[in-house]
């Protein structure tokens, strides 16, 4: 692999430091691995530095750019989650699913642009690899009044 596809020196290239990983808010594992795959337990948007989370219903709190925006934070955590687990970011191969989940407005219909906020990020840091799955749920509530949650899988290397 060459620096250029290696994920963690995209992100020092783009400048972006990883938050701590988030503790779980129940009785659960935040990363749980089966044979090459690596399920990343739902997480949520922070803000940095402050690991203030990101709330507020989509459409009427929360813009679709500030919605998107969150989306990409809850991707630093869950990228911080997965590094934690293998060590290394070079260990994954990619993503093989994706889970995104919004909580909105009644009548909000634009879910996939705010999920894209996380996809894109992962399809930058691992060009190489196929796409990712992926869903975009329109939900009533969060936990703690999060806009955003993912859940992902991803594929060890």
């Amino acid at each position: 692999m060459t620096s250029a596809t290696d994920p963690a020196e995209v992100l020092r290239q783009k400048g972006i430091t990883l938050p701590p990983p988030l503790s779980p808010a129940g009785q659960y594992s935040p990363v749980r691995q089966v044979g090459n795959l690596v399920f990343l337990s739902g997480m949520g948007p922070t803000n940095a530095p402050e690991g203030v989370p990101v709330t507020g219903k989509v459409g009427r709190d929360v813009s679709l750019a500030q919605a998107r925006h969150a989306a990409y934070l809850t991707c630093l955590n869950a990228l911080s989650s997965l590094e934690a687990h293998c060590g290394s970011l070079s260990a994954v191969a990619g993503f093989a699913k994706v889970n995104g989940y919004v909580n909105c407005a009644p009548g909000f219909i634009d879910l996939p642009p705010v999920i894209d906020g996380f996809s894109s990020l992962i399809n930058e840091l691992w060009p190489e690899s196929i796409p990712h799955a992926r869903a975009a749920i329109g939900v009533a509530e969060l936990p703690f009044d999060i806009c955003v949650e993912v859940e992902c899988v991803a594929e060890l290397r």
